[in-house]
This record gives C-alpha cells, sequence and structure tokens, in this order.
C-alpha cells in the first residue's frame, strides 16, 4: 500500500417449471432514461418495448461470426446465471424477442448503438464495444424482463477503468478473482491490476526462484486461466512485482541484496542497487513472468525507496561509477528504472510505475516512454510528467485507496464532487486525453482486518462510483444516496462476488450427497436468493457441504428450510473435508430456519441429515455460514470509538475513546466466548479486578472470566462481572478513559455492538 507516509486522523429468480421468472418490476418503473452502471452517454426514448422471454434468442450477424461468436457464448452464458434458462445462440435475422449482435458505426473502440424494439439490436464499432452493449442488457434484465423501446449511443471517457487488488500482502483466492473479472465487466470496467508480491507474500510460482515462492500462491495454470477468463470478458491483467522496495517477501531469502546502512543495519524492504546480484535476481523475476502475461503492461512498483540517501552512501558512490561523476545518489534509482524498462520492452511490453519517486533529483530521467500512475503529489507534478513526453492515470488515493483497517474512501465526495481528472492535491493537467483513466485500489497492509467477502461487500458502492466516473456519461442521480438506490436495482454480476455481505458460504463451492432433479441444484443453496433451493432425493442419511476455500474463524450457521425439512440433523465441520468434527446435533427438528452458535475454525462446514421430518428429501432455501462479528465500538453519548492508542499492543494498555477512523486499533471481534478482541488482545477491566473505577485495558487472552463480555442489547451495555463498560466520568473527548462501573443505563454506558 502506498500510503504509509500520509496520516489518515441475490441472484434474481429461476425457471419455475417451464416458465421463465424475471424478476418482475413494470415497464414503467423505468421510465426516460434507463438505470445502468455507469449511465448512458444519451437515450432517446421510442415507442413500445421489448420483452424477453422463453423464446429470445441471440442472433449473430453471419458478416462478423469470426468476431463475436465468443462474446455471444459469454452472453448466453451471463443471461444462464441471470435468468435460469438456456438462451441459444444463432445466426441469421432476429425476430421478435432476440438479441442481435453485429459490427459497424463509426463509435470508439470500446462504443456501442442499442436500438431497442420487439428486438435488442446492438452493434459494436469493436467486438469490446458489442461487448459492453450486451452488459447494459444484462443490467436491464436484472430489473425487469421488459425494456422500454429507445435508441442509445454509448462509450466511454476514459480507456482504463477497473480495480488493483494487494494480493501480495493478502491472498485472495482464484475464485474471488474470478468473481470480480465478471463484476468489472458488469460495471463495463476493462482492468484488473494485480500487485503480486509485497510485505508479506510473492505469489506466484517460480521455477527461477521457488525460495521466494509464499505457501499461498498462485501457480502458472492458475494465472493463465484467469487471463483467459479475463479475456473472455474483455479484461485486461496487469502484472505487478514491486521493485527495489517493498522487495521484504522476496530478501527474506536474499539477506545479502537487502540495503545496509553506514552501521551495517540490513533494510530488508530494500534492494541494494549497489550490487551486481541484485540486477541478476530482478531480470530473472521479469523475464521469467514476461511471458506469462500475455498483456500490453508490466508494472515495476517503483514507489517508496529511499528516503535519505546520506544514509546508504554506496548507491552515490554506484551511481557516480555508472553514470558520471555528476551523478546523484538517486541517479541509482533512476537507473534501475530504466534497465528494468529497457528489459520490460525488449519483451514487447510498455513499463508502468508509481510516481512518488520522480523528482528533479538527478541526471538522470526515467524514460519517457514509461506510464506512470500517479497516486499522490510527491516528486513532479502530473502536468510535469506529461512534458516530460509520459501517459500517466489518476490513482488518488483519496478515493480511489480502500484499506482496511486504514482508510476507506468517501463515497458522497467521490461520487459528487470528484472526477478523474482531479488528481490528488487537487492538480489538474491541460491535457486530459493523456490521462488514460482510474482504478479502485484494495491495499492490505493489514491483511487480516477482513475477510475476502467483507472486502468485497465493503467495495460493492466505491467500485460502481468509479465505473460511473470513468464512463464519464452523465450521472443517473444528483446525489450519491439517490445513486444508492441504483446501485440496489442493478445488484451483483450474474455469476459475480456474493450477493450477501457476512454470509461466507454465498456462492461457494458446494457438493451434496444427491439432488431431487436438477431443478433444485445444490448451489440453490448458497446463492443468496430465498427463493430458490436445494433438495434431496428422498432417503436417510443425506448431506451438503460447502468449501469456504480455506480455513475460517466460524460464529454461526443459519439453516433456511422449505418444508420439507430435518427432524434429526448434525452441523459438521472439518478442516481437510475428509475428518468431521460435530458441531451440533439436532434430534427433534421443527423447520422454519436454525440457528447454530459455533466457537471454531473449519474450511468445510456440512448438514449431516439423519432423519427426515416429512417422505421428501431434505431441503433447504438456504445454508448460511457467519464468522465472528468484527467492527468499532462506538459510545452513543460521544460519538467516538473504543481505541487502542498507538495500536500499542503490550499487555496493561488501556483502552480510551478516540475519533473513528476504523483502523485495526478501533476494529473489534466479539467472539461467541463472549471475548471481545483487537489487534490479537483481549478486552478485560485491568489485572481482573471488578472493583468500581477499575481501567479497561487489554492483555493477552486467556481462559478467565473477566475476559468475557456480555451484549445487553435492551440497554447497550457491555457487562463483565455484573459491571458495565463506563466512559469515566461521562466523558466525550478523545482521550477519556473507560473503566468498570455499577451499572446505570447511562448514555456513557451505551455502546453499538459490530454487526459485519
Amino acid at each position: 500500500m502506498r500510503l504509509r507516509r500520509i496520516s489518515v486522523t441475490g441472484a434474481v429468480g429461476v425457471l419455475a417449471a417451464a416458465l421463465l421468472t424475471v424478476p418482475v418490476t413494470p415497464a414503467s418503473a423505468v421510465p426516460g432514461d434507463l438505470q445502468v452502471i455507469p449511465a448512458l452517454k444519451q437515450w432517446t426514448a421510442g415507442t413500445g418495448s421489448y420483452t424477453f422471454g422463453a423464446a429470445t434468442r441471440i442472433v449473430v450477424d453471419p458478416a462478423y461470426t469470426a468476431q463475436l461468436n465468443d462474446d455471444a457464448a459469454t452472453f448466453a452464458a451471463d443471461l444462464r446465471d441471470l435468468t435460469g434458462r438456456t438462451v441459444p445462440v444463432t445466426t441469421g435475422t432476429a425476430a421478435t424477442g432476440d438479441i442481435r449482435l453485429t459490427l459497424g458505426g463509426s463509435q470508439p473502440a470500446e462504443g456501442y448503438t442499442m436500438t431497442v424494439g420487439s428486438s435488442i439490436a446492438i452493434q459494436g464499432s469493436t467486438d469490446a464495444g458489442a461487448f459492453y452493449g450486451t452488459r447494459t442488457v444484462l443490467q436491464l434484465l436484472k430489473q425487469s424482463s421488459t425494456v422500454p423501446a429507445g435508441t442509445t449511443t454509448d462509450a466511454p471517457t476514459k480507456s482504463e477503468r477497473g480495480m488493483m487488488v494487494d494480493v501480495g500482502r493478502k491472498y485472495f483466492t482464484v475464485d474471488w478473482l474470478r468473481r470480480h473479472v465478471k463484476e468489472l465487466a458488469y460495471l463495463k470496467m476493462n482492468r484488473l491490476h494485480l500487485h503480486l508480491s509485497d510485505t508479506f507474500g510473492f505469489r506466484l510460482e517460480s521455477t527461477t526462484h521457488p525460495e521466494v515462492v509464499s505457501e499461498q500462491h498462485y501457480t502458472k495454470q492458475q494465472i493463465r486461466d484467469l487471463i483467459a477468463l479475463a479475456a473472455q470478458y474483455h479484461i485486461e491483467v496487469i502484472p505487478e512485482i514491486d521493485m527495489p522496495g517493498h522487495m521484504n517477501a522476496v530478501l527474506a531469502n536474499h539477506p545479502d541484496l537487502q540495503l545496509a546502512d553506514t552501521a551495517g543495519n540490513r533494510n530488508p524492504y530494500y534492494l541494494d542497487l549497489s550490487k551486481p546480484g541484485a540486477y541478476t535476481l530482478a531480470r530473472d523475476l521479469i523475464t521469467e513472468f514476461l511471458p506469462l502475461f500475455p498483456g500490453r503492461y508490466w508494472h515495476i512498483g517503483a514507489d517508496e525507496y529511499v528516503g535519505n540517501y546520506a544514509a546508504y552512501p554506496q548507491l552515490l558512490t554506484y551511481a557516480r561509477a555508472t553514470y558520471g561523476p555528476n551523478a546523484t545518489a538517486k541517479d541509482t534509482y533512476y537507473g534501475f528504472i530504466n534497465w528494468a524498462n529497457d528489459i520490460v520492452r525488449a519483451g514487447g511490453k510498455t513499463t508502468r510505475m508509481w510516481n512518488d519517486g520522480i523528482g528533479t533529483d538527478g541526471t538522470i530521467r526515467p524514460a519517457s516512454n514509461i506510464h506512470v500512475e500517479v497516486w499522490y503529489n510527491y516528486g513532479i507534478t502530473p502536468q510535469a510528467l506529461l512534458d516530460r513526453g509520459h501517459t500517466i492515470s489518476n490513482q488518488a488515493w483519496d478515493p480511489t485507496y480502500y484499506v482496511p483497517a486504514i482508510a476507506k474512501p468517501n463515497v458522497t465526495w467521490a461520487y459528487e464532487t470528484w472526477t478523474p481528472d482531479r488528481f490528488q492535491g487537487n492538480t489538474t493537467v491541460g491535457d486530459t486525453s493523456r490521462n488514460l483513466g482510474t482504478v479502485l485500489h484494495i491495499w492490505c497492509d493489514y491483511p487480516d482486518a477482513e475477510t475476502e467477502d467483507q472486502i468485497a461487500a465493503g467495495i460493492r458502492t466505491i467500485l460502481r462510483v468509479i465505473a460511473q466516473q470513468t464512463w464519464g456519461s452523465p450521472k443517473p442521480a444528483a446525489t450519491y444516496t439517490a445513486f444508492g438506490a441504483i446501485i440496489d436495482r442493478i445488484g451483483r454480476a450474474p455469476g459475480g462476488p456474493a450477493a450477501t455481505a457476512g454470509n461466507l458460504a454465498t456462492n461457494r463451492p458446494v457438493t451434496a450427497s444427491s439432488t431431487e432433479t436438477a431443478s433444485f441444484p445444490a448451489s440453490a443453496a448458497v446463492d443468496g436468493d430465498i427463493s430458490t433451493r436445494w433438495s434431496s432425493a428422498y432417503t436417510d442419511p443425506s448431506w451438503i457441504q460447502v468449501d469456504l476455500g480455506s480455513s475460517q474463524e466460524l460464529s454461526r450457521v443459519a439453516l433456511r428450510w422449505e418444508a420439507a425439512y430435518a427432524r434429526a440433523y448434525q452441523i459438521q465441520t472439518s478442516t481437510n473435508g475428509t475428518t468431521w468434527t460435530t458441531a451440533a446435533t439436532v434430534t427433534a427438528g421443527d423447520g422454519g430456519t436454525d440457528e447454530h452458535l459455533l466457537n471454531t475454525t473449519a474450511r468445510y462446514v456440512r448438514m449431516q441429515g439423519t432423519q427426515r421430518a416429512t417422505t421428501f428429501g431434505y431441503s433447504l432455501w438456504e445454508f448460511e455460514v457467519y464468522g465472528p462479528k468484527k467492527g468499532v465500538i462506538t459510545g452513543t453519548a460521544s460519538g467516538r470509538c473504543l481505541d487502542i492508542p498507538g495500536s500499542n499492543t503490550t499487555d496493561g494498555t488501556a483502552v480510551n475513546l478516540w475519533d473513528c477512523n476504523s483502523g485495526g486499533n478501533q476494529t473489534w471481534t466479539h467472539r461467541n466466548d463472549g471475548t471481545l478482541t483487537a489487534l490479537g488482545k483481549c478486552l478485560e477491566p485491568a489485572n481482573g479486578s471488578l472493583t468500581d473505577g477499575t481501567a479497561i485495558v487489554i492483555r493477552t487472552c486467556s481462559t478467565a472470566t473477566y475476559q468475557r463480555w456480555t451484549y445487553d442489547a435492551a440497554t447497550g451495555s457491555y457487562r463483565t462481572g455484573g459491571k458495565c463498560l463506563d466512559a469515566n466520568g461521562g466523558g466525550t473527548a478523545n482521550g477519556t478513559r473507560l473503566i468498570l462501573w455499577p451499572c446505570t443505563n447511562g448514555a456513557n454506558q451505551r455502546w453499538s455492538t459490530p454487526t459485519a
């Protein structure tokens, strides 16, 4: 993450019998300008409407089958995920209810026209344009099976729109990445930037340097498959291996290449560019992976290298020996950038880098054919970069950085005020066409602060704001509040991220002992849609199990039964899918919704049915799995949060009130065993004393009863030992101490509870 120098005070209904059911919203609910994200550049209303029905086909212009057949197949697959039925792909003439794809016109490369009448006709200037037309249709059909007649001409303003994921610090599952490819495409975004190495990990399988590869990593075949899916959805994958800074994970196995100061202290963060071995290592890592990524770009990072060059005199010595007697120490850094750029360009790609290291402090300049991503107002200005010949993109940390436990975007400001041509520090450029665009950045300095599903839920709104801003069409609503209603209407992409925040099972791989018919698959129990269900064969025993992708802390399982429920069953968990532990046993089930509290860590969760309550099988509307509740705890009287000052995790550190910032030192987890934890420590009255006025502190977690807190929802109080968590003296200011005090139901004893 590039922030450390900044102070930061359901799936849609499916086929029922033979009838197609698309979410039915009256056509009159979509008047005039159609509601899609990003909004259409323009819309001219016509007369009549289009209806999607059981006879609908995708009809490809026979003159362009080579260019459009793949997109038609992708569209058909997405329609199947959306509606539950197979839409055939054919060529020829479109009939009523059909959707026709063709090429032509004078739109920009990603532009298209769409004409809606008794059928829908999409004409793209390229296959990408036609594909984006299909995304518009998907969003419209998500809302209603009927679309008002009319015509649109639509195209983006910015050529780069997408998302960056810091998989270097936090491993994201391949499934998560694949689902977000579909999510990006649904929003007409076209870039997925993978930050593949950083402090905590190097995530690529390597044959040249297997010693640097993290235990959790992506195989080359997984990357190839991800790239293929991305290409299918018109998304370019941009790889980044960060160097010569942010190299902890690599240099842990090459300590001799860590940059050492004059006292001999090695910095595990920096590569020592004065050593020949540094260039050998860097070349190996670039050249091994250049062929793996077929896209146009290779990102070298190049951010946050040495701040105090005087502490490393070997860099000045190297610069003068290599670049001449007038060279500065910083020329070693600039020279490395150009050296790496030559390797990248020899591989047929364009180099990208972050902007913060580019200044006026050397005799060498980074080559002008390098694309610069401007994330902060360090170094020279965006306009100065353009003047040097670079193309740029605006990656302003405010509002494009989503950083669990540190900072999250102000979505209202991002939607109502910010634009992609407004750089950090409110700077602008003269020729905005050389600013290619903006992406959302997910940085994971605290990798365990949120699960990947919590991140998916957290980025949902800002991703749509950035999609709207980079497409550059007239905003579909004047305020963010009104825009939020459109976000809810359009929902998630078919086959995209989980729709239910907090439910770890949503859209995860699921298997069952049997299914009654193909109409009631196991996947229907984890699709986030209460109108679809799994049903087993009419046999005992029967089971259904979900794979969460990795071992996770679990707190609760919810079973939402259809009329065919279980009289007796067990909830079982496993870390490997082979050895199972029974977490709950029911012998007198009565249907409805069953909830079971857990306090365990597992990857697999299973419902093992042992006795049916009816003559039918076992049938679940939803099989839900949740982790412990996590979030800030806010005082009702003060509006301020429980805070561990300075993130100091020393046992006995007193907890106080402070302005809320959602940092890791304010993110509390309330577990089923009653503990309240943050930064790996438990909340307690100091040394277990229950004396009135005892300070509330953090300490290493134990089995002590005084570390167990209950939350009384009626009074909003946290209690242990029969007494309450209290803001001392009714104080509301920053720094107010927290103490244990007899319960009074006063405002200074009322608190929010984590809900995520």
